[in-house]
């Protein structure tokens, strides 16, 4: 159930027509008037709410953010993306105005521990999954999952140790244990997995030494 509260939940619908995935990550650059720095972090995206992290003048805010359409709200400040790179920052109260060009930085997690094949079931649900990452390139993945006997392929998106496709998504601290959490109708459904670690021809040569 973890994975169901930190995890973004992007419907399907809004992926498709605001690519509301872009705007996951870390946002930096400058004030375009005063040259200061200001980071804007979006950890995760949940409907119409974004968890988000907002610093400048060197302290951070943290909370929720309204998400409306491809934009973000926190406050007095506005994000938005259109190719998951740059991005437009804007600050507004009364006539005051302000605005920043940011930049994607770069995800430090290992994507590639996401590459692989993922199943598992749940005690608690009843749910099985099974999920195959079968590759990882940049913020694409071609995946391939299965649940309830119906399998769905084609590109996911990746964010840090996450892949969101269609209206499932699959995530790994380490990646050896994850979770599965999709959605059949209105339900949202979470399974832990692990990935298929394929036998180890160490151990004769182990013995042998």
């Amino acid at each position: 159930m973890t994975t169901i509260q930190i995890s973004s939940q992007i419907s399907p619908a809004n992926e498709r027509v605001y690519h509301q995935s872009y705007l996951l990550g870390d946002w930096k650059g400058t004030w375009t008037n005063s040259n200061q720095p200001v980071e804007f972090k979006v950890v995760n995206i949940r409907g119409d709410k974004a968890q988000v992290e907002y610093t400048h003048n060197g302290h951070t805010e943290r909370g929720l953010g309204d998400v409306n359409g491809g934009t973000i709200t926190f406050g007095n400040v506005t994000i938005g993306t259109r190719n998951g790179t740059k991005a437009a920052l804007e600050f507004s109260v009364g006539t005051a105005k302000s605005s920043a060009i940011l930049d994607k930085q770069t995800p430090v997690a290992d994507q590639n521990n996401l590459v692989g094949n993922w199943s598992g079931y749940s005690r608690d649900n009843g749910q099985s999954a099974s999920f195959q990452v079968l590759s990882v390139n940049g913020r694409d993945a071609q995946v391939r999952y299965t649940v309830n006997g119906l399998t769905h392929q084609g590109t996911g998106t990746v964010y840090k140790n996450t892949v969101m496709f269609d209206k499932a998504q699959i995530s790994s601290d380490d990646g050896k244990n994850g979770n599965v959490v999709f959605q059949v109708g209105h339900q949202t459904f979470s399974v832990p997995v692990t990935k298929y670690q394929p036998p180890s021809t160490s151990s004769s040569v182990n013995k042998l030494a």
